[in-house]
């Protein structure tokens, strides 16, 4: 069938549609180039083509696009006989001495026809002196010469070669093609054939022409005169598809039994299992593809309908854990004791699976009431709550504020002569989180408070003695120092001043005392205005940031200038996100929607963006919308750039901020701490 049905026209030649209309177009202009490369892999028509060429250059009545196919010069080419047309196998002539040979015939004129075509087949097959010898008279041939070079492996061509030819790379057929080409070659051989058989021969040749028409050849001998899916299948080898098909009908079911029943009638035929765990993830891929992109589903497998009736039938959840499984048993399936039973494993984990849509509730906010003697009372409503309440709690209590009582815990400490204070402390007050501008006059009003006076003395431990390892080595040895590590030694100082305000003159030696009294310490009193000046000063600490709900916008209060808001309501991934976040609003009109795409960012823009910018539009409104890209300059900001300059004013602000904190200066001065900018990071 391969040689009977071999293309004699450019009409006839399947799949290659790219290559024959600029041959046609240059034989019908008379603008023919000296030499042509035909690349592809086998069986695509590359020497076909070229013998084709080849005729149409010679035909009796004149060149054209279209040869007469009667005259001798037509009549000799089809038949493998015609003087003028050399065909070289490179593959078996090598040498250069071959080459030169060849090439001392050129400059003799034709025999019969206008030209003289060389077709040489395999050409990367030459040894490196054939090229040499071949480059010049491939350069600047006679007029009446014509180079066609035929390969399979361009990659090993000299860049001399390539560089003085026109090159055509020949493309793999898909199984569409190849089917519907065999179904015309059988119904005129008057060939019974089944349709599922014909998918089977198509995908077992590659994408190749010609070995799908010896397979479909040696399948009607095996069949006895007729192509049967069956008998295809024991010829090749392969497994029943529809094996496989009733399989996934199976699993979308949840039917265990029909499973490794099919699974059974399998193992008469002792299949490969691997290359059955193949043919399953080809499924749930084309499923999957189905369910997401149902425009970008082919036929090349012919199970079109299977697809489809898979996708309504499985959750998009369900078909990426099939595929998820299916892939990690294809790895597993040579560590099973028999590649039967991991095959049975794989099919029943799916049976045994199903995704799970986690639920995600936020816990209730800890409710926190200050008591006079600044305690703190937390609700118990659910273990996260009461951990971050804890949290809340110990902050409380670390930090006395103005007017308040240092918390009444016990607290054991040996018994010492009396401490006499050196100098007045007054501890800083702790900033609550993002106070009220109008609740600091009422909150000044309660801290200036009459306090208990001063104890005359306080136990108290040895005061702590700092040695070397209580400093990071990268302050001793002056390195710049972290931000996280300033914010620790900040803590740490502020307890060192504190326990550092009292001296001590002596003390003796006596028991402990388990139930010391409480102590209150010193403080001064503050105006609203002292109140005010330090929560300034101090950095209020962070607010984790909640997910902020978006708005939608009508369509009827769509424009320009309101493109980020939009844009920032869409639901947009992958490259698409790319191409709408550089994009500027033009012009709204209606339904119809102009943009002007960032000529910096659109080395990725395809034809294919601008469709599904519709598609997310249309759904974002509600309603149908049109859109215009064009590509170009910008003047306006485009959302890229409106959070890429937020980015920068909030990571400005956070630098600001620390050097201007009065913890940080003080271990910069103190300490000789340097502050890190670049490992400073803003809060949301």
């Amino acid at each position: 069938l391969a040689r009977k049905w071999r293309p004699r026209s450019f009409a006839e030649v399947v799949g290659q549609s790219h290559v024959v209309q600029a041959l046609s177009n240059a034989l019908n202009s008379g603008r023919v180039h000296h030499a042509f490369l035909f690349t592809g892999t086998r069986g695509v028509g590359k020497t076909t083509l070229a013998r084709i060429f080849a005729k149409s250059l010679n035909c009796e009545n004149g060149t054209s696009a279209e040869p007469c196919q009667v005259c001798n010069t037509c009549v000799a080419i089809d038949e493998g006989r015609y003087i003028d047309l050399i065909e070289i196998d490179a593959a078996s002539r090598t040498k250069v001495d071959d080459t030169r040979e060849l090439l001392e015939t050129v400059q003799y004129a034709p025999s019969f026809g206008k030209y003289k075509v060389y077709l040489i087949d395999e050409v990367h097959m030459l040894s490196t002196h054939s090229f040499n010898a071949l480059l010049k008279t491939l350069e600047e041939p006679p007029p009446h010469v014509k180079f066609l070079l035929a390969t399979t492996d361009p990659q090993k061509l000299p860049a001399t070669i390539l560089s003085r030819c026109l090159q055509f790379n020949l493309k793999n057929l898909s199984p569409e093609r190849i089917v519907e080409h065999l179904q015309f070659v059988l119904g005129e051989e008057k060939v019974p054939a089944e349709e599922a058989g014909l998918w089977s021969l198509a995908r077992a040749a590659d994408g190749s022409m010609r070995d799908a028409l010896s397979l479909t050849d040696q399948a009607i001998a095996h069949g006895g005169g007729k192509l049967t899916e069956a008998e295809v299948g024991a010829m090749l080898g392969t497994i029943d598809l529809t094996a496989i098909a009733d399989i996934a009908r199976g699993l979308a079911n949840g039917d265990g039994t029909e499973v490794l029943a099919v699974v059974q009638r399998m193992s008469e035929h002792a299949p490969d299992y691997t290359t059955a765990l193949g043919d399953l993830l080809s499924i749930w891929h084309r499923v999957a593809i189905a369910q997401t992109v149902p425009d970008a589903l082919d036929n090349r497998h012919g199970d079109y309908q299977l697809v489809l009736e898979l996708s309504k039938a499985l959750s998009r959840e369900d078909v990426q854990l099939f595929y998820q499984i299916a892939l990690l048993g294809r790895r597993d399936i040579t560590l099973a004791p028999e590649h039967r039973a991991g095959f049975e494993m794989v099919l029943l984990r799916m049976l045994a699976f199903q995704p799970v849509a986690e639920s995600r509730v936020d816990p209730p906010a800890p409710s926190v009431s200050h008591t006079s003697a600044s305690h703190a009372s937390v609700s118990h409503e659910s273990p996260a709550s009461t951990e971050e309440a804890a949290v809340l709690v110990k902050k409380s209590e670390a930090a006395p504020t103005t007017g308040s009582r240092i918390p009444e815990e016990p607290l054991e400490l040996p018994e010492h002569g009396p401490l006499e204070p050196t100098s007045e402390f007054v501890p800083e007050p702790e900033l609550k989180p993002e106070p009220e501008l109008g609740s600091i006059s009422s909150e000044a009003e309660r801290q200036t408070s009459p306090v208990s006076p001063p104890p005359e003395s306080i136990p108290s431990t040895i005061p702590p003695v700092f040695d070397d390892q209580a400093v990071p080595p990268q302050v001793m040895d002056g390195e710049p120092v972290s931000a996280e590590t300033l914010l620790s030694l900040s803590h740490e100082a502020h307890s060192f001043e504190a326990d550092a305000a009292y001296g001590v003159e002596g003390f003796s030696a006596q028991p402990a005392i388990t139930e010391p009294p409480t102590a209150e310490l010193p403080v001064r009193e503050q105006s609203s205005a002292d109140v005010v000046e330090s929560k300034a000063s101090m950095p209020s600490q962070p607010i984790p940031s909640q997910p902020r709900l978006i708005e939608k916008l009508p369509l009827s209060s769509a424009e320009p200038k309101r493109w980020i808001e939009i844009y920032q309501g869409l639901a947009v991934g992958g490259i698409l996100q790319n191409t709408a976040a550089n994009l500027v609003l033009v012009d709204v009109r209606g339904h119809a929607f102009r943009f002007q795409l960032d000529i910096n960012h659109s080395a990725m823009y395809e034809q294919t963006h601008q469709h599904r910018l519709v598609d997310v539009l249309s759904n974002y409104f509600g309603e149908p919308v049109t859109v215009d890209i064009e590509v170009g300059p910008v003047t306006s900001e485009t959302p890229h750039a409106h959070r890429e300059r937020t980015r920068a004013e909030r990571q400005a602000s956070a630098v600001e901020s620390l050097k201007h904190d009065p913890n940080v200066r003080r271990i910069q001065d103190v300490l000789g701490g340097v502050l890190l900018e670049n490992t400073v990071k803003p809060i949301d």
